[in-house]
């Protein structure tokens, strides 16, 4: 499996790890989960639909991280990553803390693989 990372998203990750020290392990053990299994998990992700894309695009909306440990279950990062099945590849589109921002950037996502 092929992990890739968007511009946009690299920026995500720098921005919010000078806050959340553990996020660069943190998206590591992500990683690794989803070359295992990159397919929707309910209740911890979802498919984001009505985009107006084939590509299936996946919202990880309980991203464990060691930074929140202590501050409960809902809290935490939110993950958006596109699942091309046939070339066996992820791209990691964005990653936000969800008291910053309560929704996927859908721009971005259409933006990226329109």
């Amino acid at each position: 499996m092929i992990i890739e990372l968007i511009k946009e998203f690299e920026r995500d990750v720098k921005v919010l790890s000078k806050k959340y020290k553990t996020l660069l392990e943190d998206i590591e053990v992500v990683k690794s989960v989803l070359i295992v299994n990159p397919y929707v998990r309910p209740p911890f992700s979802f498919r984001i639909n009505n985009l107006g894309l084939e590509t299936c695009v996946i919202k990880v909306k309980k991203m464990a991280s060691r930074s929140f440990k202590g501050k409960g279950a809902n809290s935490g990062f939110r993950l958006v990553y596109a699942h091309f099945e046939e070339q066996n590849k992820i791209v990691l589109v964005e990653i936000y803390h969800k008291s910053i921002k309560s929704q996927e950037y859908r721009k971005r996502i259409i933006k990226n693989f329109d």
